[in-house]
């Protein structure tokens, strides 16, 4: 009987043994829509710290993106997300849509959005005041491409609310949308190229991209010099008829200011390291670089992170 328990207690042990070294961390990562970057980048890099930071696992979650991203972290409920500076720069000053300061900070800036407006097959606009009276997407709600997409239309002249008529679609929904003919126009704010846009632009491709540059100085009169505008290649990038210039924003990766040290310096250092592997995954992860990812202001790089730029970069 004795020899039984003693058994027994000794594979209580290896199993209780066994479930501490099988739980270790657990990372959920907010993204955004299934056929947008943030979704198919936050994928690959779940497989790469799951593969090479030791007893983490780690899931790319669905999001609306950037404002839903930001708000999980702070509630716990996501450890790292995606979102746009302009978005992060509204949660640490707890404005816009953030009614207090949010308790995150970055551990890299990784690439720039594009702001790509998207029009259907013959619909007469070639800038942004030219949506007036159209039907048009600007984006799911908590999204930062709803925070762009509302920004732009301001600087255009345009109020979002009433000047157009308004619908809050992701970006599969918006490119189903123009497929249907239910919207004349949607804005997505991502990297280039887009899933959704690359298939509707294989099934339409007489539909156009708006050139968006002549909103840049008010943009940056009323929301900051975060903005900038990059050129787009429609030809090398959705096959598409010639270039564009269009506003763009930059991307950081967010994480809980509460995050242990240790591990947002391995998450940073695997980010870097596996660049040859996100790559695979998606272009966009060709803009990696430690010089610009420590630029996240005016966000404050988490401890973590801040010690793998000095030691890569003095």
């Amino acid at each position: 009987m004795k020899r039984v328990l003693i058994t027994l207690a000794a594979v209580v042990v290896a199993l209780a043994a066994a479930a501490g070294c099988g739980g270790g961390n657990r990372l959920s990562i907010a993204t955004g829509g299934t056929t947008g970057v943030y979704y198919v980048y936050g994928g690959g890099l779940a497989k790469q710290i799951q593969s090479n930071v030791a007893n983490t696992q780690a899931t790319a979650s669905v999001t609306s993106a950037s404002v839903e991203n930001i708000k999980l972290l702070a509630t716990g409920k996501a450890d790292i997300g995606f979102s746009q500076t302009d978005t992060a720069a509204d949660a640490v000053n707890g404005v816009g849509s953030f009614t207090e300061k949010q308790p995150i900070q970055a551990i890299a800036r990784i690439y720039d959005n594009y702001a790509q407006v998207v029009v259907a097959p013959g619909v007469a606009a070639t800038k942004v005041a030219d949506l007036k009276g159209k039907r048009v997407s600007l984006g799911p709600p908590n999204s930062g491409t709803q925070v762009m997409a509302r920004r732009m239309m301001e600087a255009a002249g345009l109020n979002p609310d009433s000047d157009v008529t308004k619908s809050q679609l992701s970006i599969n929904e918006s490119v189903q949308a123009v497929k249907d003919g239910t919207i004349d126009a949607f804005f997505w704010v991502g990297g280039v190229p887009t899933a959704g846009i690359v298939d509707l632009a294989t099934s339409k491709p007489d539909m156009k991209m708006l050139d968006t540059s002549d909103v840049l100085s008010g943009m940056q009169t009323k929301f900051g010099k975060q903005y900038v505008t990059l050129d787009v290649d429609l030809a090398g990038s959705y096959k598409l008829t010639g270039a564009i210039k269009t506003m763009a924003v930059g991307n950081v990766l967010l994480v809980p200011d509460k995050m242990d040290e240790q591990l947002a310096y391995d998450i940073t250092k695997t980010l870097f390291e596996k660049k040859a592997e996100l790559v695979k995954v998606h272009s966009e992860a060709n803009k990696l670089d430690p010089k610009l990812g420590r630029q996240v202001e005016p966000v404050v790089l988490h401890p973590g992170a801040a010690r793998y730029f000095k030691e890569t970069q003095g």
